[in-house]
């Protein structure tokens, strides 16, 4: 989602949450609301979540929010001051750092590391900010294969664009490719190419990579896929298509305890886990496709 205010009064609607709750927030897409999560209190393991909305809120929006959460008690949003919403939803999210990678948001500046590589990502744009474990460790999953050749990547289901920009950066001489099955996540990434002076990643629009201006693109010898467990066991033979002889495959933004299922799924299609790294509650898997 592309936040993007106008004159309209922001609301805010706050809701008590757990941790698991929270990481799964930044896999929700919830048209008309920026969602943040925010640690209060680890030692009880006691979260929170500020939907953020331009305007009010209507019922089945709120409801949507509602739903993220298992005790949504009886909180209803409330106008904001006039404030720039979409800085208050950027409040708290310090700059991450992933291998030679760094993520920041206008709000909290940060510089790369030597030879390494800032990107200045808005929070409540779409998925793929950096600030959720998944987005994170993809990135230093992808740092830790700089050392590979790869000439031809794709990002499935890009976000904001962030795993493909830090592709673009490691293999400058690649091809690489970002789709996404929602226009604005496209047109985000591209405000994002614009704002970080990222050249030569092509954009497209594609429901999954049976689309055929995917398929004129393949084989990849680096396969991204950012996105849901559910997605990722169903796109399996449709992923494994279009992997190259022995490419590698990133999968994320899968639950540790999906991963078994989701490894399962690609086996069947002729891969081969080889990386499963863990981040909370989270797990990033990398495999190799099959030699066909």
């Amino acid at each position: 989602m592309t936040a993007t205010p106008d004159s309209a009064q922001a609301w805010k609607l706050t809701l008590p949450c757990t941790k698991t709750e929270a990481e799964a927030v930044a896999a929700a897409e919830i048209d008309g609301a920026a969602l943040v999560a925010t640690e209060e209190d680890e030692a009880a393991g006691r979260w929170r979540l500020d939907a953020y909305f331009e305007g009010e809120p209507d019922g089945a929006t709120l409801a949507a929010v509602r739903a993220l959460v298992a005790d949504a008690a009886d909180a209803a949003p409330a106008p904001l001051a006039a404030e720039d919403w979409v800085t208050l939803s950027q409040a708290g999210l310090e700059p991450v750092r992933a291998g030679r990678f760094v993520v920041h948001t206008a709000a909290h500046p940060a510089q790369a590391p030597p030879g390494g590589r800032a990107f200045r990502i808005e929070a409540g744009q779409a998925f793929g900010t950096g600030h959720h474990e998944t987005t994170a460790a993809c990135l230093a999953m992808l740092d830790a294969l700089a050392g590979e050749r790869f000439g031809e990547v794709v990002d499935l289901g890009t976000g904001t664009g962030l795993l493909a920009f830090a592709a673009r950066h490691l293999w400058p001489d690649a091809h690489v490719l970002a789709t996404d099955i929602d226009p604005v996540a496209i047109a985000v990434t591209q405000e994002n190419m614009a704002a970080n002076d990222v050249r030569g990643v092509d954009l497209l629009v594609a429901d999954g990579a049976r689309d055929a201006a995917v398929l004129a693109r393949a084989p990849f010898d680096l396969v991204i896929a950012n996105i849901l467990a559910g997605p990722l066991i169903a796109m399996a033979g449709e992923i494994a298509a279009v992997a190259a002889p022995g490419a590698n495959l990133v999968l994320a933004g899968l639950l540790d305890s999906q991963a078994d299922a989701v490894e399962t799924a690609y086996r069947d299609v002729g891969c081969t886990p080889e990386t499963r790294e863990v981040r909370g509650d989270w797990a990033i898997l990398r495999l190799r496709a099959g030699l066909r």
